[in-house]
Order: structure tokens, then sequence, then C-alpha cells
């Protein structure tokens, strides 16, 4: 049985690690937080793509072992790095990065496979994380171990696509690597895809997200025009996505969040300018346009509540949802929270509904309570920002309070779309 380490035990790498012990790998789930192992230790997930359920299949199993302690990584066959790649002033962090490869090459050993999965710029992994791992192993890659990139396309909350059903990118370093690193994925994904080195899988995960950055902010900039030439610019968009061919459908919101488009496209912008020295003039303006947008938004709600003869300073305001999209728990760079931010900054009263999020995982200084008729007509406006499922939106129209709905999704006399 084949032993797979898999380095970072967030929201891509437990889905990982679940998908290979279900497939009788001996699966190590390795995190330097320890309150995060604890938590998989008891079988509590903290992620809502992994049920509680799911943990006491693989621990029960005997085939899943989550850990903080390094010496278990030892005899690895395969180590894949889930770390994040934040920015740090506005510049790629690959510390974690660096510290995954150095952790996967103090292991190393003759014939066994390193795999990059966490996002970042080409060029990454044949330029940093191969020299690391030569260089803690005294061992050549290609020759004595392998490697590759393949990049992560988790999204959290997606009840379509999951792990297992989303084709799998894959890559190598040489035609050895590629061949070991398709055959470990191919035993538990559906279905894969090969390309000929890692850097156009680091690539091809960049184009993915910048594509989706690119166009929110098109229809941002698009809601915030319609919205002063009198155009319904949802109507709109939903006339246009009638065409069969050549048009996809995006929808304007309070921003962007998430793990990776407030952060991935600007990966690429900073690839392009190391080498290039010319600035990716798309990344850049779209960049500014969705960092604007939660500002946009307090700007509506503002004028909003101008209509009633309100201000927002003193304004009793529900706001729902503070993750960065519905159907997840997932708060990172979340536009919502930027969005309240500013709202307690005017002097506004903010409570907030938001079942999936626990309070102490959001630094706000709010109330979090249920979604009630009470509180909804205790309001002066109901902003919706991150409309979960399990919400009955009703309360919040029949209340007959002023709703600011950022993603239209309520209808009524009450109700004005961002």
């Amino acid at each position: 049985m084949e032993k797979v380490v898999v380095i970072g035990q967030g929201y891509v790498g437990l889905p990982l690690s679940v998908a290979a012990a279900r497939e009788n790998y001996n699966v190590v789930g390795f995190d330097v937080d320890k309150k995060k192992i604890d938590s998989l230790k008891s079988e509590i997930s903290f992620i809502e793509d992994i049920t509680d359920e799911d943990l006491s299949e693989i621990i029960g199993s005997g085939k899943y072992h989550p850990t903080t302690d390094p010496d278990d990584l030892i005899d690895y066959d395969i180590a894949i790095i889930t770390v994040p790649t934040p920015l740090k002033d506005a510049l790629p962090d690959l510390s974690f990065v660096r510290d995954a490869a150095s952790l996967a090459g103090k292991y190393l050993s003759k014939g066994a496979t390193v795999v990059l999965e966490s996002t970042t710029y080409p060029g990454t992994t044949t330029e940093i994380v191969v020299p690391i791992l030569e260089d803690l192993s005294n061992l050549a890659a290609g020759k004595e171990f392998y490697v590759g990139f393949s990049p992560e396309r988790i999204d959290p909350g997606n009840l379509r696509f999951n792990f297992k059903n989303t084709p799998k990118i894959v890559s190598g370093i040489n035609h050895e690597s590629l061949e070991k690193i398709d055959a470990f994925y191919s035993s538990i994904v559906d279905e894969t895809f090969r390309v000929s080195s890692p850097n156009e899988a680091e690539l091809a995960k960049l184009i993915e997200n910048t594509f989706r950055h690119v166009n929110i902010a098109l229809v941002n900039e698009l809601a915030i025009y319609a919205d002063l030439l009198g155009i319904n610019v949802w109507e709109a968009i939903d006339a246009a996505k009638t065409k069969p061919f050549g048009f996809m459908p995006f929808y304007p919101g309070p921003g962007v969040g998430g793990h990776c488009l407030p952060i991935d496209p600007s990966y690429l912008s900073y690839k392009v300018k190391l080498k290039a020295g010319e600035t990716f003039k798309f990344v850049e303006l779209a960049n500014e346009l969705n960092h604007f947008m939660p500002a946009y938004v307090v700007k509506r709600i503002s004028l909003g509540l101008n209509k009633i003869k309100k201000s927002v300073n003193g304004s009793k305001i529900l706001a729902i949802g503070v993750s960065y999209k519905p159907n997840t728990s997932d708060v990172r760079e979340s536009p919502a929270i930027h969005v309240i931010e500013q709202l307690l900054e005017l002097g506004a009263n903010v409570k907030v509904v938001d079942p999936l999020v626990k309070p102490k995982g959001v630094s706000l200084n709010v109330d979090f309570v249920d979604l009630t008729l009470e509180e909804a007509k205790s309001s002066d406006v109901i902003v919706i920002l991150s409309p979960h499922d399990e919400l009955d939106l009703r309360i919040a129209v029949e209340s007959g309070t002023y709703i600011f709905d950022v993603r239209h999704v309520t209808t009524g006399k009450n109700v004005e779309h961002l």
C-alpha cells in the first residue's frame, strides 16, 4: 500500500486526503495548525465539502492519519503540497510553499514523487520546488525522484462538481514524472488531462481564475453604469445569455473573495512584470474594479437610506451573509466583510445573519442573530450579501423593510438590486 503525504489540510488538502484514503492509499494529512489537526482527529470537519461521517469513515478504516509531527512523513511514496499562496505587501508570498518543499525534501527517498498543487506563477515548480528538493535529498529530480504540478480545482460549496468528478490537469518535469503523477491522480479522479510541463499547468490555473476575475469586473462596472442610466443590468444579462454560442453569463456582486480570485491573477501579473517588464493591464484594471465594489455597495446603501430619510450613521442594518459566496463558511478575502467594516466605520449598528459562519471566525465587532421577522422589522435596511440556500429570504421581503439585494435573489416593492 503506497503512502501518500498531503501537506496542508485545508479546503484543498482535506478533500484530496479523503479521496486518496477511499482508494486504499495510506494517507498522512500533515498540517502545522494543531487546532485543525485536533479537530480532524476528533472526526470533526471544518469545511462543508467533507462531513464528520467522511472523517469517521477514513479514520476508522485506518487509512487516514492527521498529524503535526513531521517524522510521520518518513518513507512516503507520494507527497502533495496543498499550502496557501497568499499575497504579502501586494506581492506573491511563497514562504509556505518553500517550507512545505523543505519538509518534503527532508524525508524524500529514491523513487518517491512530489506534486505541487498550490496556485502559483509559472516556473515555481522547476525554479523553486525542485532545487529545494534536490538540495535537501542529494537526489536528482527526474532520475532518482519525480516532480510535477497539478493545479487544485476545489470550489467550496459546489454541489455539482467535487474533487472526484472535476477533470485534473497533470504535469511532470519529464516523461517519467508525468507517468507517475498521472497514474496517481487517475486512481482517485474520473478524468485527467496531461500537459507538456509544469509551466503550462501553472499557467492554466491562472488562466481559469483570471478569466473569471476579469469578467466579474466587467459586469460589476456594467452594473455601476447601468444604474446611472436607469437600466436593469440583471435583465440585460439574462437576455444576453439566451444566445447559445459565444457568451457566458457572469453576474455583479459585492466584489471577489475566497482563496483564488482576489489573489491568483496577481501572481500572473507579477510574473509578467518580472519577466517582461510590462504591466498586465487587464488584471490590474480588474483588481481595481473588484476592490472598489464594497465601497460602491456601501454608497448604494447610503443612497437607499437617504430615500427613506435616514443616514447610515445610527441606522440599524441587518447584513445577510459574511462568507465570500453563498453556501460556504469560507470568509477568506470576503467582500461582505469589507462592506460591513465600512458600514461600521460610518456609524451603522450592524447585525449579521450567517448560519454557516461562526462569530469567532471573523474579526467583526457585531452580533450574530437568526433571520426572524422581528429582527427584519426592527432594521432600517437589510443587505443581502451572501444568501445561503438554507435561509428563508421571504422573511426579509415580508417584513416590509427596505432591502438592498446585492445578489438579485429577492423581489418585492421594498427590494432594490445592485
